[in-house]
């Protein structure tokens, strides 16, 4: 990436994007965020079957940078007022939606302090595998915000509304072990595992079908579509995925009693 906020590599078919700017705890600014943008695009148009997103040192990501030296003075001043329609409208909006209609499944490995939109960026992940040391914060509160990056929609969603009511109105960490039991996350693991088991777990949904990123698509969509909505939904999504090689292996395999060799396609 050009300004070396982020790391992106490969490890067969999967993609590893790390947040890296650890010295501002890989707060959103805006270099960071234009390298975002190019390592998506780098990942959609490249080989990989699965996305992994995790940060670099201690945390996973404090949220926007307000103090974001690069910023114009202007917009620095708006953010800090909170006239942030700008931004979330120009950059953070699309980038949410984008990721949710990401084409493969994404591993979120959270490795430290996911803050408010980092904790929205920790969210966006179909597998969310937590490090025992991390913490989640709906931070906005504290600055006199409103939380951003989805995270309204989704925190009903996934833990009901008194406790997202909680998340958003008290502005109080959440460790890592209670937002397992909460059911925020699908894993939460030692320290010294996070980065092995989120990439065990990435590498066998990347060997897995086609299949695996219309499932993900259909589950986030059935959020927010009514039961007929999503029986279509079902509907359309299962023809596409009859059409593919990886169901045709998937069947021949069935037949023959042996493991399928899936290829993504």
């Amino acid at each position: 990436m050009k300004h070396d906020r982020i790391t992106l590599e490969y490890r067969d078919n999967v993609a590893l994007l790390t947040l890296n700017d650890p010295s501002v705890l890989n707060a959103f600014g805006t270099y960071l965020r234009a390298d975002m943008t190019e390592a998506l695009d780098a990942v959609e148009a490249g080989p990989a079957r699965c996305l992994v997103i995790t940060g670099a040192g201690r945390a996973f990501s404090s949220g926007a940078n307000l103090n974001d030296p690069n910023a114009k003075a202007r917009d620095r001043a708006a953010e800090l007022r909170g006239e942030t329609k700008s931004s979330l409208e120009t950059w953070y909006n699309p980038f949410f939606v984008r990721l949710r209609h990401f084409e493969i499944p994404i591993v979120t490995a959270i490795n430290g302090i996911a803050a408010g939109v980092g904790m929205s960026l920790a969210l966006s992940g179909d597998m969310r595998i937590a490090a025992k040391s991390a913490s989640f914060l709906q931070a906005f509160a504290r600055i006199g915000l409103v939380p951003d990056g989805g995270s309204s929609w989704v925190l009903p969603r996934l833990i009901g509304m008194a406790r997202a009511m909680e998340l958003m109105l008290m502005a109080e960490l959440l460790p890592a072990e209670t937002a397992l039991e909460w059911g925020l996350i699908n894993r939460c693991v030692d320290d010294a595992e996070l980065m092995p088991v989120a990439m065990d777990i990435a590498q066998r949904l990347a060997n897995g079908p086609r299949s695996l990123g219309m499932i993900r698509r259909m589950t986030w969509d059935s959020l927010e579509n009514t039961y007929q909505q999503q029986l279509s939904r079902e509907s359309q999504l299962q023809m596409q995925a009859g059409m593919t090689s990886d169901h045709t292996e998937g069947v021949t395999a069935f037949r023959e009693k042996r493991a399928a060799k899936f290829t993504g396609r």
